[in-house]
C-alpha cells in the first residue's frame, strides 16, 4: 500500500502528456521511497509516448487515452525493457532513465547502472543523470565510484544542491567526515543565497547530516553549533567564508 497526493503536479494538470514531467516525477517518488508512485507515474510515461504507447494497447486495439490501471514493479520493468528492444541501433536516454529508475526499485543496482551509463552516452552533460548515476553506485554500496559521479555533477552545475548534500553522505561512507562537513555547509550556505530559501526552511535532513558529520570530529564547539544551526560560526570554523 503506498500513498502519494491523488491530484498530479500542476504542470500535468495543465499537459497530461508531458513526457519530461512525468519522467522527473517518477524520479522524485523514487527518491521519496514510493515505488508503486514511480511505477504508475512511469507507465502512464509509457501510455503517453508516440513511440512505445502501443506496447500498452489490448487486444490490438487502439492506444488507451485513459490513464492505466496500477501496475506492479515487474509489470513495468518488462514493457520498459520490451521498449528498448525497439531501439536495436539507438539509445533513448530517456527511457534508458526510466529503466535505471526501475531497476534502483528492484535493487539490481548493476544493472540501474548500465542503463544510466547508456543513457550518459546520449547526454554526456546532463548533470541529472550524472546525479542518479551517482545515486546508484552509491546504493551498491560503491561510495568511492559514487564521489565520482556526483563530482561530475557539480562540475556541470555547481549549484546542484541535491549532488551536493549526497556528495556529503558518500564521504560520510567513505570516514571522510571532513569533507563532508564541508559539502554539508557548502549545500546550506547556497541554500541561504537563494531568496527564496529561509534559514528557517533549510533542508532539516542536511542539518541531521552535518550533526553526525560533525560528532566524529571531537569538536563539541563545533557540536554545539550544529545543533543551534549557526551556519555562520561553522563556515568560519571550515574556512569556508
Amino acid at each position: 500500500m503506498y500513498l502519494y497526493p491523488p491530484l498530479p503536479p500542476r504542470c500535468l494538470e495543465l499537459r497530461p502528456n508531458n513526457l519530461p514531467a512525468l519522467m522527473s516525477l517518477a524520479v522524485s517518488f523514487t527518491n521519496l521511497g514510493v515505488g508503486g508512485g514511480a511505477c504508475d507515474t512511469l507507465q502512464c510515461w509509457l501510455s503517453h509516448h508516440p513511440r512505445y504507447h502501443q506496447l500498452l494497447q489490448r487486444g490490438g486495439g487502439t492506444p488507451r487515452r485513459a490513464p492505466p490501471p496500477p501496475a506492479s514493479l515487474q509489470e513495468v520493468l518488462l514493457l520498459f525493457q520490451e521498449a528498448s528492444l525497439m531501439n536495436p541501433d539507438s539509445v533513448d536516454p530517456d527511457l534508458q532513465t526510466g529503466l535505471g529508475v526501475l531497476y534502483n526499485l528492484s535493487s539490481d543496482f548493476q544493472r540501474a547502472e548500465l542503463a544510466f551509463r547508456a543513457a550518459l552516452s546520449s547526454r554526456p552533460q546532463d548533470y541529472l543523470l550524472w546525479n542518479r548515476l551517482g545515486a546508484t553506485l552509491a546504493n551498491g554500496d560503491r561510495s568511492e565510484e559514487a564521489v565520482e559521479a556526483y563530482s561530475r555533477a557539480l562540475e556541470l552545475q555547481p549549484g546542484f544542491i541535491r549532488s551536493r548534500y549526497n556528495l556529503g553522505i558518500s564521504c560520510i561512507n567513505l570516514g571522510a567526515h571532513r569533507e563532508a562537513v564541508s559539502n554539508f555547509l557548502l549545500a546550506l550556505s547556497q541554500q541561504r543565497a537563494d531568496q527564496r530559501c529561509s534559514q528557517q526552511q533549510m533542508s532539516a535532513n542536511i542539518w541531521d547530516a552535518l550533526r553526525i558529520a560533525v560528532t566524529t570530529m571531537d569538536r563539541p564547539d563545533l557540536s554545539e553549533a550544529a545543533e543551534a544551526r549557526d551556519l555562520d560560526l561553522l563556515m568560519g570554523a571550515f574556512h569556508l567564508v
